[in-house]
Order: C-alpha cells, then sequence, then structure tokens
C-alpha cells in the first residue's frame, strides 16, 4: 500500500472518489482575518479596563457610545455598536445595576426611555477613554503616517461602498 500524497486533519487521505468540496483558506479571508484582529486589539484594551472597574467589553461599548452621545435608547446603542440587542440589553441591565447609567423617560416622547451616563459613569469613561487612545496611539505607532492615511481611507471605503457591494450581492 502506498502512501497518501494528501491528507486531512486527521492525516488521512480523503478516498478517492470523495466529492470535491470548496476550500476557504480561513488564514486569508478578510473577514477572519478583521475579526482576529479586532478580538485581540478589544481583548487587550478590555485587560485593563476590567482589572480596574470591572467592565465587560460590551458594557464599555455601551458606555462609549453613551459618553459620545447621550439620550439614545438601547436600539439606538445596539445599532451604533453593530452589537446584538440581546448583548446591548444585558450590558445596560449591568450598567443600571451598577450606577454607572441611568435610564430617563425621553423629552418629547413619553413611550421612550433613554440611557445616559450617570456621574459615577462618567468618572469611569474620563478614566477609561484615555487608556483606550493610549492603547489606540500604540498599535498605529507601528506605521507611518502615509499607512495610518491609508488605513483609514480603507476602513471608510470597506465599510461604506464596500459594505454596501457586500449587502448587494455585487
Amino acid at each position: 500500500m502506498s502512501a497518501p500524497t494528501a491528507s486531512d486533519a486527521t492525516g488521512t487521505a480523503p478516498a478517492a472518489d470523495a466529492p470535491a468540496h470548496a476550500q476557504l483558506l480561513l488564514e486569508n479571508f478578510l473577514p477572519y482575518r478583521l475579526s482576529v484582529l479586532s478580538n485581540r486589539v478589544s481583548q487587550t484594551i478590555a485587560d485593563l479596563y476590567q482589572k480596574r472597574f470591572g467592565l465587560a467589553i460590551t458594557e464599555w461599548r455601551v458606555m462609549a457610545v453613551l459618553g459620545r452621545f447621550a439620550d439614545l435608547s438601547a436600539n439606538e446603542v445596539a445599532e451604533r455598536t453593530a452589537m446584538d440587542k440581546v448583548a446591548v440589553s444585558r450590558a445596560v441591565a449591568r450598567l443600571l445595576e451598577r450606577g454607572l447609567i441611568k435610564r430617563e423617560i425621553h423629552s418629547d416622547d413619553r413611550r421612550r426611555s433613554v440611557l445616559a451616563l450617570s456621574e459615577v459613569g462618567y468618572s469611569v469613561y474620563d478614566e477609561v477613554a484615555p487608556m483606550a487612545l493610549a492603547c489606540e496611539q500604540r498599535l498605529i505607532a507601528t506605521l507611518d503616517e502615509d499607512e495610518r492615511a491609508m488605513l483609514d481611507r480603507l476602513l471608510v471605503k470597506l465599510g461604506g461602498p464596500g459594505l454596501s457591494a457586500l449587502r448587494d450581492g455585487g
């Protein structure tokens, strides 16, 4: 019996009559690479604020959005963060319980509740935001000025026309 020339993950060769399958080189697949990079960067930053303030990534993202845009509904927070509504709802519940955010009735629409950072929430935000920005600076310091500008242009392009083309199938 001759040794197989190609093998699968178990070390055995596929049968000669096995159907061919599509091949996805995950390590070269852009969505996967972006996701892995995002997860690694987010977790590195999260390690800092988690130890100091006991915040999960989802909680900090909610706080970061509310630090920038006050008086948003939970649905608006979910839209701005591209996070699952259930994850946002859980993060909001934990932040409300800890007194880091507050929920109020919207001044113009009494049926709508809106979220905002509390004074305690702003004190945490005012410490975490500079830490996050410092991490970002250390990350992009590995790029020269032209590379930073190119990265920004590419992210804008992929997030706008690129994402639209992906949704439209074109």
